[in-house]
């Protein structure tokens, strides 16, 4: 295992002292529901995969207790106590400002300091991380720029920083299947999930098809949790045909050890 500060940005990069700059690079991919309705999105992350499916499934394949991870794409920064509870150092990524600000915000911890002291959050790209070579042992990029054909920059840069040995994780939709593949198909019909499949086979990834649930504890935050996922007439048909707080949802956990 190398110093903790190994993998951490160099000077002059952003960082929890420095804050966030005005406005996201304009190389940043927008991720509409979050960017545009933060709030919201925590009670959607809050109600995906209650049952810890891909969480289990992530240790299965590499645990990362004691390690080194980066978060690619950590928004508001929702999956990084899990990670910082038993690895030795987290890096979270995001290009957003808010989205960094709120992601420090959440490690900062509360008026009596019950702080992450091993997490970092920075602000940057996922295709230009300031991070040295072979510095982090496990990655994680959940419904995050990584989306098949265009990301290649973003997975250039996952393996430059990645250690001999270590496992990068990208979770994303699939469209091929459940109750919310369907939704997605809809709202995305030209959306090739065979295409993508070879995409990610093609550059040496494993992929573990899983089913999760995505449940709310509310319908009226199942109902908002809709409404910033898909467009305003897919989702009030969503709403008349589907009753009750959850759905099944499939999801391809893609994962490459390197």
């Amino acid at each position: 295992m190398t110093e903790p500060g190994a993998g951490f940005p160099a000077p002059g990069v952003a960082s929890a002292a420095t804050g966030p700059s005005p406005a996201p690079s304009p190389a940043a991919r927008p991720s509409p529901n979050i960017w545009e309705h933060p709030d919201i999105y925590e009670l959607e992350n809050r109600g995906v995969d209650p049952d810890g499916v891909l969480a289990r499934e992530m240790r299965r394949i590499a645990d990362w207790r004691g390690t080194r991870v980066l978060d690619v794409g950590c928004g508001s920064g929702f999956h990084l106590p899990m990670f910082a509870a038993d690895a030795a150092r987290v890096v979270g990524v995001e290009p957003h400002p808010p989205l960094v600000a709120a992601a420090r915000r959440r490690i900062a911890g509360d008026a009596a300091g019950a702080g992450l002291d091993n997490v970092e959050v920075i602000e940057a790209l996922a295709q230009e991380l300031p991070c040295e070579d072979d510095s982090f042992d496990v990655a994680h990029a959940r419904w995050a720029y990584f989306f098949g054909p265009g990301c290649e920059p973003g997975l250039a840069e996952l393996e430059r920083v990645m250690a001999p040995g270590g496992t990068a994780f990208v979770i994303d939709n699939d469209a091929s299947r459940s109750t919310f593949g369907g939704w997605f198909r809809r709202q995305w019909p030209a959306y090739d999930h065979t295409a993508i499949e070879r995409f990610w086979r093609r550059r040496g990834w494993q992929r573990e098809p899983l089913l999760i649930r995505w449940d709310q504890p509310t319908r009226a935050e199942f109902e908002a949790v809709v409404g910033i996922e898909f467009d305003p007439q897919l989702a009030a048909s969503i709403l008349r045909e589907h009753a009750g707080t959850g759905v099944d949802y499939a999801v391809n956990l893609w994962w490459r050890r390197y």
